[in-house]
């Protein structure tokens, strides 16, 4: 466990380097200049000119790429250009309500997909597993701010149950999370039907079947085990997809994130932000992952981790 964990930790670390690199190298080549988003229209060249000295925009890429890793290093991921604040801080204090999201999300759309794929499965080859794969695919299809919407008009507007906007009961999460929930469900029950299928075509589900027991006691206790090993798969990776790409949901909901934050500092060229939040969500994506390996062995001991 040691040697495994020492080797995911160094891949870890080469992958975020990686991805600091690239997010680096695709800002300073953007033709928008934060300088003039700092500067405002009105300011004369020699204004410019010394904002771009101050903030040290000036000097070469390498040289702006090493002092960046320095300061991360030492845990510094910057300082605003436009809110004047530490860019740890901004995104440490919307945390809290991109983590709710993400959980409530998440929640959603394994209800939705494991129930639509199991149901699938056991349904195979009826309408009814049809109509299930055909919203499926639906689902997966629809964009993100559609969903939204309908949401919004339908349960929000037209209904009047639930809040349109804000932040801070139970009430504001759930629209938002109903929508990543079904965007996600769609995945989630394609993914569960496929594997369902093959383990109850298994030897030992046979077995069970042959001595009587219940088909409740096949399907839950023998055959889902070993059929939601890949869903724990899906669920690490969407731990960072989760982080990074509920952008236009939160913009969508006026829910206040790491989403939002990004969104804002994408409009106003916000470098500082841009690579605190893409560092995050990269982070989030690895912790995941690593996450659903160590997850594995205790649903199935078949599985070792080398």
């Amino acid at each position: 466990m040691t040697v495994y964990l020492t080797r995911r930790i160094v891949q870890a670390v080469l992958i975020l380097l990686g991805v600091s690199i690239i997010t680096f190298a695709l800002l300073y080549l953007l033709p928008a200049d934060p300088v003039r988003q700092i500067a405002g229209r009105s300011a004369t060249p020699q204004t410019v000119e010394n904002i771009r000295r101050q903030l040290g925009l000036d000097q070469p890429f390498i040289v702006q790429y090493w002092r960046y890793l320095a300061n991360l290093v030492q845990g510094d991921l910057g300082r605003s250009y436009l809110q004047r604040s530490e860019v740890a801080e901004l995104i440490w204090a919307r945390l809290p309500a991109t983590l709710l999201l993400m959980a409530a999300g998440i929640a959603c759309e394994l209800v939705i997909g494991l129930t639509m794929g199991l149901l699938a499965a056991v349904k195979r080859g009826t309408a009814i597993d049809q109509a299930l794969m055909v919203g499926s695919f639906v689902g997966v299809s629809a964009p993100q701010f559609v969903v939204g919407l309908i949401l919004l008009y339908v349960f929000g507007v037209k209904l009047s149950w639930l809040p349109i906007s804000g932040y801070g009961t139970w009430q504001h999460v759930v629209l938002p999370a109903l929508t990543l929930g079904i965007l996600g469900a769609g995945w989630y029950s394609r993914m569960m039907r496929s594997s369902m299928i093959d383990v109850l075509r298994q030897d030992y589900i046979r077995t069970a079947r042959a001595k009587g027991l219940p088909r409740a006691t096949v399907l839950f206790r023998h055959a889902l085990p070993n059929a939601i090993l890949p869903i724990v798969a899906m669920i690490g990776i969407d731990i960072g997809i989760f982080m990074s790409g509920i952008v236009v949901v939160e913009s969508v909901f006026g829910w206040p994130g790491i989403g939002q934050l990004a969104w804002q500092a994408i409009q106003r060229v916000d470098i500082p932000i841009i690579m605190g939040v893409t560092l995050v969500s990269a982070l989030a994506i690895v912790l995941g992952n690593l996450l659903a390996d160590l997850f594995a062995p205790f649903i199935d001991p078949r599985i070792k981790l080398r």
